[in-house]
């Protein structure tokens, strides 16, 4: 074989095979196997603003839930409350209690969807009412950390040692 056969088979033989695909952030951090049956994009404002939206820990899983099945703008997510107790340990009734109370608070806004032949099916749910509530309280939770930063900043100042002094730049900060 000449050297530029050679050449050609192994371009033949690079080109064949699929490219390697990078690994992504996450694949370093939660494992390519993990990361590959799925993830869920969530605002961490969601998380974060858990106790200012006065969402209990069964309603932010419930919105999670719901979060985890809707895959994009266009499309409402429109999980069973089967499906939802399932993977919450809960009752179809007490899941349908929470989405109840989430829709009160008006996080949330059930859609009842039928279809033609077999009457009600599971409800689609538009989740706009929370993405306008974390749009509305986000200008806080921004403002809030940038004068951590600042005090943070201020407090690791040369000279600036005394207790007094940092309490006086955190109080200022109004953090």
């Amino acid at each position: 074989m000449t050297d530029n056969t050679q050449i050609d088979a192994d371009a033949a033989e690079a080109s064949a095979k699929p490219p390697k695909k990078a690994k992504t952030a996450s694949e370093d951090k939660w494992g390519a196997k993990v990361i590959g049956l799925g993830f869920c994009i969530l605002p961490s404002l969601l998380l974060r603003a858990q106790r200012r939206l006065s969402l209990s820990p069964t309603q932010l899983a419930v919105l999670i839930q719901l979060a985890d099945f809707w895959w994009d703008a266009g499309r409402k997510p429109f999980p069973k409350k089967a499906d939802l107790a399932e993977r919450l340990s809960l009752s179809d009734r007490q899941v349908q209690r929470y989405l109840a109370d989430l829709e009160a608070m008006g996080l949330i806004r059930r859609i009842e969807r039928r279809a033609s032949h077999r009457g009600k099916i599971s409800n689609e749910y538009d989740l706009q009412g929370l993405v306008d509530k974390l749009a509305e309280i986000e200008p806080d939770f921004r403002e809030a950390g940038e004068q951590a930063r600042q005090a943070r900043k201020a407090a690791a100042r040369p000279g600036l040692k005394d207790r007094r002094q940092i309490a006086k730049v955190v109080k200022a900060a109004g953090v």
